[in-house]
């Protein structure tokens, strides 16, 4: 028999390779495939009593025992390898198996008899079983049933913390986080925190049927929050929810909720803690305990298994993460705005009247109408009531007015005459807010579409000699008074002229009467 423990067991006492091969009289290159073969299989001294050079063989070599029998044999090594890669199952693998023999003119195992010996092997020598679950593929995400409780520390009172769990079925690492809140940003950020322990992202994304993350799900159709929806988005993945009252259908994460529920919240149950920080930093330790513990039917653990058969296979994270957005709904108002959160947005004015979708972020307001985006604004802080207006949304007429401003009516009003231009300076110097002084001089401005410069000028004049506190309201009613005065002269003028251009004709003095 060949003397596989006794090298293994020198090998520990750190004997060279050399001196290995001559004790035991085989050569380097075979004491080497076996020490190497061993460390893979995490075959370590001291070695127990049973371990011996026959156990070793069937340890190290599963397939002699195939060989054995005369039929093709199978590289359990390379099946494990393969049933990682997508859409490759042990049907296929069979399959190739087969004609592998057909080709070798011996005689393969039966389907049923093939995936007995996988299972047999993959139980014995490796952390995970990718019979039913790729690595990297599904990610089941749930809130698990029980809670936990901090301390106010002003108050005494015990505020409930909701536990977050998310399970890996492959590797069956867990991701365990305390919230606040079960809301919608609440959700994200979990999301997020799990993507980032992990160091990646899944093809697949399992929740439950919460609100927060699906708006409807039936036989027939399939709603996601639209936030949510565009979270898994950037991080290229996709949301399957579990089928309404079908636990089954995500059973790593509800077997890990019943686990966590056990190892991490059941042993907080007496630690007190006043922050969400400090709970989630106990919460962090426990889970560290809880994927470094050896599984306890075969070897290495949950961390182990998550490093070496299912970290590789993530999708990797983007270069930035997903920045949080809100999604509304609104009504464009007859003033071409849009309010959110007591802010005001303005999108094109041909959208009055219309329900648009809104995207709200920390830095951005997005409108959307019919899928297209119609409108983008930097999003407003601090007093409510503010504006944000672009140009280009107004109608003409409106953008006339937001053209202006105190150097532009400065300008118009020199060009006009000295008088205006003192009207002017008084309006902008005696409103304490300068739009209010702007919506005056508009005003004053407007008379443009009727009268001249020069009756503008006159106006102002006349007003400036009556008071040193000139209004727009008085400077209007004048010049429309001047404007008939001027209209009642040029008529008497009119009518003297013709009078004198018609001398020769003759009147009652002509005929010895009286002038009337």
């Amino acid at each position: 028999m060949f003397p596989y423990r006794q090298i293994l067991e020198l090998h520990d006492e750190d004997r060279s390779l050399r001196s290995i091969a001559a004790m035991t009289r085989h050569s380097r290159q075979k004491v080497t495939e076996v020490i190497r073969l061993a460390e893979k299989r995490g075959l370590k001294c001291p070695l127990d009593e049973e371990m011996t050079d026959v156990w070793i063989e069937d340890f190290l070599y599963p397939e002699k025992k195939l060989e054995a029998s005369g039929r093709q044999m199978i590289d359990f090594d390379y099946l494990h390898e393969e049933l990682a890669k997508p859409h490759v199952t042990l049907t296929l693998l069979h399959q190739e198996y087969e004609k592998k023999a057909q080709e070798q003119e011996k005689i393969p195992y039966a389907y049923r008899t093939f995936t007995e010996h996988y299972h047999d092997f993959a139980q014995k020598y490796k952390a995970t079983m990718r019979i039913k679950r790729k690595p990297g593929e599904v990610l089941e995400v749930d809130w698990a049933g029980s809670t936990l409780f901090i301390i106010d520390p002003d108050t005494g009172e015990k505020v409930k913390v909701y536990v977050f769990v998310a399970a890996l079925p492959c590797s069956q690492l867990s991701y365990v986080e305390g919230s606040l809140s079960m809301d919608l940003a609440s959700w994200i950020k979990l999301h997020q925190h799990t993507f980032e322990y992990m160091g990646g992202t899944t093809q697949i994304i399992v929740p439950d049927n919460l609100k927060t993350g699906v708006t409807k799900h039936t036989s027939k159709e399939l709603v996601l929050n639209k936030t949510y929806e565009e979270m898994v988005r950037h991080y290229h993945s996709v949301v399957m929810p579990a089928r309404v009252r079908s636990p089954k259908d995500k059973p790593s994460v509800e077997s890990s909720v019943n686990t966590v529920s056990t190892w991490i919240i059941a042993a907080l149950r007496h630690v007190q803690c006043f922050t969400l920080e400090e709970m989630n930093q106990e919460i962090q330790k426990k889970l560290e305990e809880f994927n470094h513990r050896s599984f306890t039917k075969k070897e290495g653990s949950r961390w182990s298994a998550f490093m070496e058969e299912e970290k590789f296979a993530l999708t990797p994270l983007p270069t930035k993460p997903y920045q949080m957005s809100e999604w509304r709904t609104g009504k464009v108002q007859p003033d071409y705005h849009i309010s959110v959160k007591s802010m005001f947005y303005s999108v094109p004015y041909e959208y009055i009247g219309k329900h648009v979708d809104v995207k709200v972020s920390d830095d951005a307001i997005e409108v959307y109408f019919n899928h297209m985006r119609i409108a983008s604004h930097p999003t407003l802080y601090g007093k409510y009531g503010q504006y944000s207006t672009v140009k280009d949304h107004m109608p003409d007429n409106h953008k006339h007015y937001v053209e202006q401003t105190p150097q532009n009516a400065l300008d118009w009003a020199a060009e006009v005459g000295e008088h205006t231009l003192f009207v002017v300076k008084f309006l902008l110097d005696s409103y304490g807010v300068e739009k209010q002084a702007m919506k005056s001089i508009f005003a004053l401005k407007k008379l443009e579409r009727t009268y001249t410069a020069y009756e503008i000028e006159r106006a102002c004049k006349m007003v400036h000699q009556i008071t040193n506190r000139p209004t727009v309201k008085s400077i209007q009613t004048l010049i429309k008074n001047n404007k008939k005065t001027d209209a009642e002269k040029a008529f008497a003028q009119q009518k003297q002229t013709v009078k004198n251009e018609h001398a020769f004709t003759r009147g009652a003095s002509y005929f010895g009467g009286k002038n009337k």
